[in-house]
């Protein structure tokens, strides 16, 4: 396999480490050897291999020369070999046990080309290798993956034993290291679910469950290793905002892989630290398990937790979503945009109707609007005035009376003003003023409170043009320009105890992180899924592209939406049975899943669901 590093192999050319062809179908790996001496051929690279492929290494042979020992190293890390077992065999027992391959994952764009440092044809019994490529991203030991980038080089060593006369490696590189498409083969991400700590998720249930999601191994038994990631805790970039319900110390029982049986039905055997739980408890970490596997295995239907003999609780997939509700699975009633007169019009969401109705109250008949959101509750609405300078907030029934504006800018043109607003799940609205004299991110507290300005990381670059709060309310999307680069940034809400005046009552973003590191300009964003998002945007000296990213930066599995030309807004729901609905240069489009794109209305502007 190695398909990204034989294609580092034949770039570099003569003296690195050679690529070899598949002999099996199983067996792909170290199934050919690179020569000491001579020319290397270009090898053609393998292709990606299909996700269902299990890849097996092999240890090395009698004899093995240097540049094997590094191919078949560079190789094993690569294959579906759980424990690593057979790349340890490459390394001295003495590096073997000082290697951590567990603590971290460096993904390269091509795989890692291998050089030797100094290559003689004399007898010598060490020889130092640096490996090179460029990053592309790491998942560090919370298996949190993260985008990076610049050149990767690292050094490696090998010794040759003076009795048995074999080659091993007593200095490898730190942790893993592979290609992207390896990487892609080898990985899945998971959304392990834990609870907001800061409750209020817009209707009963009121606790928010929140998606935290970690790379595990495709083919080295996911399921259980998802539950043990589960138990381990957050990341630590969503830990101070979410809460497991595992006692501390929480553990599989040793040594057990979990499967579920023919009823759809996991049993979870865990150690003594849950034997004492209550049956309220035991049903939220049942809710967890249950959130978090089905991503893995969708038909999983029930779960039951055990310690030593005694059934703790069990749990249907139906009664979790009466204990935490997630984005993902409350469906909106509507979808809304504002028609050629600038009022706020709504279709019903899971149709194909294409003749839209006024909301009830004065944002669909007293008022011209620039921009619109409508609350998760779908009882209350905000909207921006046509030149961006003032918000309104307004009750969705009829007859509600129009009041005087919530917020006014005092930026000097609409693109200057305030942004979209957005609601979060706890009723609360958010905008930014893009006045260059004063720009924020600024709350009304249930809409209508005075605004507070939102405390951002110190330092942040740039003027936010655009906001959107998940559904979890404890995550914010955020489109910053900065010069001409506009990016999309991911960032955690916490919200403290009330403050005084210019405190932003206790609310602040921390710790934000870029989703699109690829992209030059993001022109327009929304949440499309618990930890996904839809982006419009453009990459350096590229055209328009739409695509689907990870909160973490990485790339979902899955084809992107269907091209559409001249976007210039778009928006998604959190759950997947919605279209996806965006204003091009054709009007009001949308697109269903395994459909094409459908004009909904020619005159018609920001399109928007819940939120």
């Amino acid at each position: 396999m190695g398909a990204d590093r034989k294609r580092a192999a034949r770039r570099h050319g003569p003296g690195r480490a050679a690529a070899f062809a598949a002999c099996g179908a199983v067996l792909l790996a170290g199934c050919a050897s690179m020569p000491d001496s001579g020319d290397l051929r270009g090898v053609e690279s393998t292709p990606r291999q299909d996700a269902q492929v299990r890849v097996f290494a092999v240890p090395p042979h009698e004899d093995a020369s240097y540049s094997e020992i590094v191919t078949g190293f560079l190789e094993a890390l690569t294959s579906d070999d759980p424990d690593y077992e057979i790349a340890r065999k490459y390394l001295t027992p003495q590096a073997s046990a000082k290697w951590h391959p567990l603590r971290s994952t460096t993904v390269l764009a091509d795989g890692p080309g291998a050089q030797p440092d100094r290559l003689s044809r004399e007898e010598t019994d060490s020889l130092s290798y640096t490996l090179t490529g460029t990053r592309v991203a790491t998942v560090d030991a919370e298996q949190s993956y993260a985008p990076a980038d610049g050149d990767y080089r690292e050094s490696m060593h090998l010794a040759r034993d003076r009795k048995t006369r074999q080659w091993r490696i007593d200095v490898p590189p730190r942790g893993v290291v592979m290609g992207r498409s390896d990487f892609q083969r080898n990985y899945l991400s998971v959304d392990r679910y834990y609870f907001a700590t800061d409750t209020g998720a817009g209707t009963a249930p009121h606790t928010a469950a929140v998606a935290d999601p970690v790379y595990v191994r495709r083919n080295v038994d996911p399921v259980t290793e998802a539950v043990r990631s589960l138990l381990r805790g957050p990341t630590r970039w969503l830990d101070p905002v979410v809460r497991s319900s595992f006692p501390t110390g929480t553990a599989l029982r040793a040594s057990e892989s979990l499967t579920p049986d023919d009823q759809n039905k996991l049993t979870v055997p865990l150690n003594g630290k849950a034997a004492r739980v209550g049956v309220d408890k035991c049903r939220e970490m049942a809710a967890q398990l249950l959130f978090t596997l089905q991503n893995l295995t969708p038909t999983m239907d029930e779960v039951e937790l055990r310690a030593g003999d005694r059934q703790l609780c069990h749990l249907t997939a139906e009664d979790a979503e009466d204990i935490a509700v997630r984005g993902s699975v409350k469906r909106a009633d509507y979808l809304y945009f504002l028609n050629d007169k600038h009022r706020l019009v709504r279709l019903a969401a899971a149709t194909d109707d294409t003749e839209p109705t006024p909301v009830p109250g004065a944002l669909g008949e007293d008022v011209q609007l620039g921009s619109a959101a409508v609350s998760r509750d779908e009882d209350m609405a905000a909207g921006v005035g046509l030149d961006g300078k003032n918000l309104y907030v307004g009750a969705l029934v009829s007859g509600g009376p129009l009041g005087e504006p919530e917020l006014t800018s005092a930026g000097p043109s609409a693109g200057k003003r305030l942004s979209a607003p957005s609601w979060d799940a706890q009723g609360d609205l958010w905008v930014a003023d893009r006045d260059p004299g004063k720009p924020r991110l600024l709350l009304l507290k249930k809409g209508v409170d005075d605004p507070v300005e939102v405390k951002t990381p110190p330092g942040l670059e740039g003027r936010i043009e655009s906001v959107r709060v998940a559904a979890d309310g404890v995550r914010v999307a955020l489109v910053v320009k900065d010069g001409e680069k506009s990016s999309l940034l991911i960032g955690r809400i916490e919200r403290g105890d009330d403050g005084g005046p210019g405190d932003g009552s206790g609310v602040s973003v921390h710790e934000l992180r870029s989703a699109t590191p690829e992209l030059e300009e993001v022109t327009a964003m929304s949440w499309a899924g618990d930890s996904r998002l839809v982006v419009v945007g453009r990459e350096k000296d590229g055209v328009q592209t739409m695509r689907y990213v990870q909160v973490d930066g990485s790339t979902p599995e899955g084809p992107a939406p269907a091209a559409l030309s001249g976007v210039k807004e778009i928006t998604a729901s959190e759950d997947a049975r919605l279209p996806l609905v965006g204003y091009s240069e054709d009007g009001i489009v949308r697109l269903s899943s395994g459909a094409q794109w459908q004009k909904i209305v020619t005159d018609g502007t920001a399109p928007v669901y819940p939120g």
